[in-house]
């Protein structure tokens, strides 16, 4: 079996559920990915480090992984740790959903590793419409990094991809929704 596969099966058994919810953008849904409980998984979160490093390690540049806390943390950490295996250094950073409210008050964790100017790519759990992707790639445009694309985990194709590129950024999915379930 092939990690791709198996990674599927995990998101199939751990992050799928056929239930009526309410998503982050307000649009109701009869079904929910849940990435988080595929992410924090032991045997997830390395598959998971591993297909994000493979969807990205061709992009010229990468300097650093990262989107907004919480959904991209484990997926920047475990891809930063792929990539550092593979001899390609590739930093995680977290961006707050308010800033820090002591200290720096920073919005980016993580930040003495990139550098204004570092290249990046944004890291999501399930895109639907694309807005918080967008709205991570604002924040990490405004901490002075050039984010060269997005990579998440399942697209629920709901215009997310399409939204996406109309703003001129692109976006790597590991998986579709069509591609876990019909």
């Amino acid at each position: 079996m092939t990690d791709r596969e198996r990674l599927k099966q995990i998101i199939l058994e751990l992050s799928y559920e056929k239930r009526k919810v309410t998503l982050a953008s307000g649009r109701e849904s009869d079904f929910y990915f849940d990435g988080k409980q595929t992410t924090l998984h032991a045997e997830g979160g390395l598959l998971v480090g591993k297909l994000f490093y493979e969807a990205i390690k061709d992009v010229e540049g990468v300097q650093g992984v990262g989107g907004i806390t919480l959904g991209a943390d484990p997926i920047a950490t475990a891809t930063s740790i792929a990539a550092y295996l593979d001899g390609r250094p590739m930093h995680a950073f977290i961006i707050r959903k308010e800033p820090k409210g002591h200290g720096t008050g920073q919005w980016l964790e993580g930040r003495k590793n990139l550098p204004p100017g570092s290249k990046v790519v944004i890291v999501e759990d399930v895109v639907t419409t694309g807005g918080s992707s967008m709205k991570a790639v604002r924040r990490a445009e405004e901490e002075g990094l050039i984010v060269l694309g997005i990579v998440s985990l399942v697209d629920r194709e709901e215009g997310g991809r399409e939204n996406i590129e109309a703003e001129g950024v692109w976006l790597r999915s590991i998986f579709t929704r069509s591609q876990l379930v019909d």
